[in-house]
C-alpha cells in the first residue's frame, strides 16, 4: 500500500474541497468513521483516508414525530444515549462490530451502519436499516453536494436513493448527514425459550410462531456449542440448544402474548422465560454477534436464505466442510464459523446458499484471504454492468473506497 494521507474534515464544505482536490490529482479516498468495519469487504488501498468523525452531532430530534437528523460521523452510542433520555430508539438495532473485528466496542458511527445496511435481531419485526433511512446529504465524486429523501416516507418522490445508498459500502458518495425514523422504546420485553430442539425442528418452530399474531421481535436458534459459550449466565445454565423468541410492548400485552405463545408450544416440555434485564443482555449479545466474537480465530460467513431453507443449507455445507452455525431472523440469517485452517471454502458455502435461494458473504477472514476470495456474492454480468453504470453516475473516477465491494469498482 502507498503512503496514505489522513484528512479529518469538520464540515461538508471541507469534504467538497477534499474531493475536488483528490479528483483533480486523480487520487482515491477511503471513507472512515469509527474504523470498526474496515475488515468488512475487500481491503481498500487508497491515497487518502477521510476520517468523518469530525462530522458529529444531532441537528434534529423530534421524539413526538419519531424522526432525527444526525451527522454521519456521530457514534451510535452517543445517539442511543440521547434517545434513551427522550423515549425513542433505533429500532433496527445496529450491531457494534468493533469487537467482532478484534477492535474496540462502542466506536461505530451511524454513517457506517447505514452505508453497510447493518441490522440486528429486530429486523424480523421492523425491517432493515434501509427501512428506517429517510434522507441524506452527501458529496459525490463530482465534488457536488446532493440531498435525497425527506423527513417522512410520504415526502419521498422520484428515485428512492436511500435504498440505493444503504448497502453501497461508501462506494457512491460521502454521506455527511442522515435522517432516520425512530420508534418508541417498549415498556417491557421478555424472551420465551425452548431448549433441546435440533436445527430443523427449531427453524420450523420459529417460522410457526412468527406466522402467528404475536408480534415477535426476535427469533434465534443457538445450537449447544453456542449455548455453552454464551456470555449470558441465564442462557449458559440451560445447556443443550436454545431456541429463543422475544416479545416486547406494554406489560399487559406482553403477559397475554407469553400466555398465548406457551399454549402454542404446549408440545414442548422444556420452556424457560427470561424477563427484562436477562432478556436485554441476551439480545444485546445476539445483536453484537457474541458467538462470533468469542470464536475470534474463526472465519465467519453470513448466509442469507429463505427461513424455510436455513437448516437445509447448513446441512448441505456441513456434509462437505466443518462449520458451526447459528440462526437469526427465524432461520433466514445464518452465521457460519469455520476454523482458520486453510482457504475460505467459498465454493461449498455459496453453492448451498444458491441452491436454497440465497447468497453468502465472507464477513471475517485475514486480509490475504479476502484478497483471493470474492467477499460479496458474485453477480451475473447483467447486474455487474448495472452496478458499474450506477457507480459511474455518482463517482465516475472510482474515487471512493475503490475495490471494497467488487474488484475494479
Amino acid at each position: 500500500m502507498t503512503d496514505t494521507t489522513l484528512v479529518r474534515p469538520e464540515n461538508s464544505s471541507a469534504i467538497v474541497d477534499a474531493v475536488k482536490a483528490a479528483t483533480a490529482a486523480r487520487k482515491t479516498i477511503e471513507i472512515i468513521g469509527g474504523g470498526t468495519k474496515r475488515g468488512l469487504g475487500h481491503a481498500v488501498s487508497a491515497d487518502i483516508a477521510c476520517d468523518l468523525t469530525g462530522l458529529s452531532g444531532i441537528s434534529l430530534l423530534e421524539p413526538e414525530e419519531l424522526v432525527m437528523t444526525v451527522a454521519s460521523g456521530t457514534p451510535v452510542a452517543e445517539i442511543e444515549a440521547t434517545l434513551a433520555e427522550t423515549g425513542p430508539q433505533l429500532a433496527f438495532e445496529p450491531p457494534d462490530m468493533g469487537a467482532f473485528y478484534g477492535g474496540e466496542a462502542g466506536k461505530h458511527t451511524i454513517g457506517g451502519v447505514i452505508a453497510c445496511n447493518l441490522s440486528g435481531p429486530r429486523r424480523v419485526a421492523v425491517g432493515a436499516a434501509r427501512d428506517h433511512f429517510l434522507g441524506f446529504e452527501a458529496v459525490t465524486g463530482f465534488g457536488e453536494t446532493i440531498k435525497a429523501g425527506g423527513r417522512v416516507v410520504k415526502n419521498v418522490t422520484g428515485y428512492d436513493l436511500c435504498k440505493l445508498f444503504a448497502g453501497s459500502y461508501g462506494t457512491l458518495a460521502i454521506m455527511t448527514k442522515v435522517t432516520l425514523k425512530v420508534l418508541p422504546i417498549p415498556e417491557r420485553q421478555a424472551t420465551v425459550i425452548v431448549t433441546g430442539a435440533d436445527d430443523e425442528t427449531a427453524v420450523a418452530l420459529l417460522r410457526k410462531v412468527l406466522n402467528q399474531p404475536l408480534e415477535i421481535s426476535g427469533a434465534v436458534h443457538l445450537p449447544a456449542w453456542a449455548v455453552t459459550e454464551s456470555a449470558v449466565p441465564e442462557i449458559q445454565s440451560l445447556g443443550g440448544s436454545v431456541t429463543a423468541v422475544r416479545i416486547e410492548g406494554f406489560d399487559v400485552s406482553v403477559e397475554d402474548r407469553i400466555a398465548r405463545l406457551r399454549r402454542s408450544l404446549a408440545g414442548h416440555k422444556d420452556i424457560a422465560i427470561l424477563d427484562q434485564e436477562p432478556s436485554k443482555r441476551f439480545w444485546a449479545d445476539m445483536r453484537n454477534l457474541g458467538p462470533c466474537v468469542r470464536r475470534s480465530a474463526d472465519h465467519v460467513w453470513r448466509i442469507s436464505v429463505p427461513p424455510a431453507r436455513g437448516a437445509e443449507a447448513v446441512e448441505a455445507i456441513q456434509r462437505q466442510i466443518k462449520m458451526d452455525a447459528y440462526y437469526d431472523w427465524s432461520g433466514g440469517l445464518i452465521w457460519g464459523l469455520l476454523p482458520a485452517l486453510g482457504g475460505a471454502c467459498d465454493g461449498p458455502i455459496r453453492a448451498a446458499a444458491e441452491a436454497a435461494g440465497g447468497h453468502a458473504t465472507l464477513m471475517r477472514a485475514p486480509e490475504t484471504l479476502r484478497a483471493e476470495t470474492p467477499v460479496f456474492h458474485p453477480i451475473d454480468p447483467g447486474k455487474a454492468a448495472l452496478v458499474s453504470r450506477i457507480k459511474a453516475s455518482f463517482d465516475p473516477d472510482s474515487t471512493f473506497n475503490p475495490g471494497r465491494m467488487y474488484r475494479g469498482a
